[in-house]
This record gives structure tokens, C-alpha cells and sequence, in this order.
């Protein structure tokens, strides 16, 4: 059994940078169909109401795997664990690839969603293998690397579907995954746990840990809300770019580019929350999102700056919720080893629930209200999250 010091003296910059590339190219997965829901509906029959489902269900996938499979990194080896995930994730990405009904697109992308909840067990390993005063750094590191997969999942997904179609963003994909596999378990450091626990008894201490920590309540909520406000956003804004200002795919794939700027707060974020800006940097969060949704919505009848105000919306939009998924692992890491890939299961599942009403919300609103509702809703969220966090008096969240 390794112990974590001993996986320490293997980390290196080319590990490091593996862990961010993995989970940058896993990641990904969770966010190839946001801009496709418009030809993705077409082609098999989805109800314009409906799309939200799209992106809906891998989400709901993810949170099952989060709450499910990630609590096993806290009790098997995590190599191992990972490349039977990617397995999972892999089944799901051929079976989207052939599907030809809603039905099977669905069950396919909840799948997918279930496949990439190997990231979730990446990201506490890489946290395991720093030391304690650079914890934030290595995790904003590779928190840089999951970000950018986010943002450039979204034009890379539009880029190859312009050119040959929805179907092979989903094929590729599978390749690269089925590579990735047997990387991480020829290069990465053995890591088993010492829990003595059984898994029933691991589930059963998520509810448990939730109640305990208020550290790891505030920061799943505060990012649900964030989160469900992002998800609402990049499923009703490619949308609303093809049929208001009537963008091709191609237009939409740059403006989707354009949020890849986001991905510079993470490392910043990690660094400056290693020196306790923490509560000021999440306030901060909130307002600037609350902003994204607010310009968008004022000048949303004037069409010589409109579409130039989504550019920078969507920037300050992922800067905001980079930066506080970025604080907020800082903050849970730090109640310990042993329970870390609980507690990030727990955070991740919570906010993806976000997520997931933010998605399907969106793809609802946009249907029987356009842009105007849907951008009220997106900006509410944030509020909502910056009044909760406004009764918080203590200095850690």
C-alpha cells in the first residue's frame, strides 16, 4: 500500500501536465453536444422544448457517477478505478456516434456522463500528490487543464461538426479516450487508499459529511448556482447567436473560442487563494456572472453592440466560474486525505445538479420565452448565490 508521502516524491512537471491534459481531453465529454443541440435535435427528433435533454442527461449521468463511483477512490486503488470508468465513458461515446432515436441518444449520453466522472478521481489525486503549501497552485494547475476542455470542447465540437458532421465530434472522442486509458495506467503512481471502510459504509458518510462541513455545504452551493447560471447560458446562447443574429456553425465555434479566455483565472484563483483570498475572490465570482447576464439583457435591442456584449458576457461568465470551481476545491481539499474523494464527490454532484436545471431550464425558456427570460433566470442565479453567501461570517468559505 503506497502512502501518500511516497507518491509525492514521483509527482513531475511531465505528470503534472498528463493529469491536466486527461482531464482536459476527459472533461470534454460533458460539454461536445452544447453547441450541436440545435443539428442534434434535427437529426433524430428531438422537440425544440425538449433539447435541453441533450445536455441534460449527461449531466444527470455525471452526478450518479459522482455520487457512486467517486466515493471509490477513497477506497480502491485509483489507477485501476480510472480506466474501468473510461471504459464506461467509451460505450457511451459509439453508441452516440450509431444512435439514430432520442431514446438512444439519451441513454447513451447519460452514459457518457456516468465515463466522465473520471476526471473527478484525477483531480483529488493530483491534490494528494502536493504538498500541503502548494496544494492550490497544483490544483488551480490542473484545474487549468479541466477548464480548458470545458471551453474548447464547445468550438472544437462546433469546428468538426462544420466540417463532417455531429456524429464524428462523438467518434474522435472515443479514440482519444480509449488512448488516454492506457496511459494513465501504464504512467500513473499507484495510489490505494488505506480506508478500512465498505463501500456501503462510504455512501452511507457522504450525507454525513455534507452536515458536518459547513466549508463543503457553502461551496457546493455557491457553485451550483453558478454553475446552473454557466450550463443555461451555453446551451441557450448558440441558440439564440443562429437565429437571432443568424451565425453559422462556424461563427458559433469562435464565439465558443472566445470563453477559452476564462481558463486563465483558475491557476490565478489557486494562487491567490493559497494566500487567503478566498471570501473575497468568491464575492467577486458572484458579481461579475450577475454582470455577464445583466449586459446581455439590457442591450439586447440594440444590435450594434448586442452581439459584441455576448463575447465579453460569455468571457466573464467562465472567468466567474472557473475562478470559484477553482476556490472552492481549494477549500475542500483541505479537510483531508482520507476523505477527499468524498467530499469532491459531493461538491461535484451538488453543483452539477445546477448544472443540469440550468440546462434543461434553458433549452425551456428559449423555447416559449427567448433570450429575455432566459438571461432574467441566468442572472438570478448568481444573486441568489451572492445573498447566501452575504450570511456567512466566517473567514474559510
Amino acid at each position: 500500500m503506497q502512502s501518500e508521502s511516497s507518491i509525492r516524491q514521483k509527482a513531475s512537471p511531465q505528470l503534472m501536465f498528463l493529469l491536466a491534459a486527461s482531464c482536459g481531453l476527459i472533461v470534454a465529454n460533458l460539454y461536445y453536444a452544447q453547441p450541436l443541440v440545435g443539428p442534434i435535435s434535427a437529426s433524430i427528433g428531438i422537440p425544440a422544448d425538449a433539447s435541453g435533454l441533450i445536455v441534460t442527461l449527461t449531466q444527470i449521468g455525471y452526478v450518479m457517477g459522482l455520487l457512486f463511483l467517486v466515493p471509490l477512490s477513497d477506497l480502491l486503488e485509483n489507477r485501476k478505478l480510472i480506466g474501468a470508468v473510461l471504459i464506461v465513458a467509451v460505450l457511451g461515446l459509439i453508441a452516440i456516434f450509431l444512435s439514430n432515436t432520442p431514446q438512444i441518444f439519451l441513454l447513451s449520453a447519460f452514459l457518457i456522463g456516468i465515463g466522465s466522472v473520471a476526471v473527478q478521481i484525477l483531480v483529488p489525486y493530483a491534490a494528494s500528490i502536493a504538498d500541503e503549501n502548494e496544494r492550490g497552485r497544483v490544483v488551480g494547475n490542473t484545474m487549468s487543464g479541466l477548464l480548458l476542455g470545458i471551453m474548447l470542447a464547445r468550438p472544437v465540437a462546433s469546428m468538426i461538426a462544420s466540417f463532417w458532421g455531429w456524429r464524428e465530434v462523438f467518434l474522435i472522442s472515443a479514440i482519444i479516450c480509449v488512448a488516454l486509458m492506457f496511459l494513465l495506467t501504464i504512467l500513473l503512481p499507484k495510489r490505494a487508499p488505506s480506508s478500512s471502510m465498505r463501500y456501503r459504509d462510504i455512501l452511507k458518510s457522504l450525507w454525513t459529511l455534507f452536515k458536518t462541513y459547513s466549508v463543503l455545504r457553502r461551496r457546493s452551493l455557491y457553485h451550483a448556482f453558478l454553475f446552473c447560471s454557466f450550463s443555461l447560458f451555453w446551451t441557450v446562447a448558440p441558440l439564440w447567436l443562429a437565429q437571432h443574429f443568424h451565425q453559422s456553425q462556424k461563427a458559433i465555434a469562435l464565439f465558443a473560442l472566445v470563453g477559452v479566455c476564462g481558463a486563465i483565472a483558475a491557476p490565478i484563483a489557486g494562487r491567490l487563494a493559497d494566500k487567503g483570498w478566498s471570501r473575497k475572490l468568491t464575492g467577486m465570482a458572484f458579481i461579475t456572472a450577475c454582470a455577464a447576464f445583466a449586459i446581455t439583457y439590457l442591450f439586447q435591442n440594440n444590435p450594434s453592440v448586442s452581439l459584441g456584449l455576448f463575447y465579453v458576457a460569455a468571457i466573464l461568465l467562465d472567468v466567474a466560474v472557473s475562478g470559484n470551481l477553482v476556490l472552492g476545491q481549494q477549500a475542500i481539499y483541505s479537510l483531508g486525505n482520507e476523505i477527499r474523494g468524498r467530499v469532491n464527490g459531493v461538491f461535484m454532484a451538488v453543483f452539477f445538479v445546477g448544472g443540469a436545471i440550468g440546462s434543461a431550464v434553458g433549452g425551456w425558456t428559449f423555447a416559449h420565452g427567448s433570450w429575455a427570460t432566459a438571461s432574467l433566470i441566468g442572472l438570478c442565479m448568481p444573486f441568489l448565490a451572492f445573498l447566501y453567501y452575504l450570511t456567512d461570517r466566517g473567514a474559510r468559505c
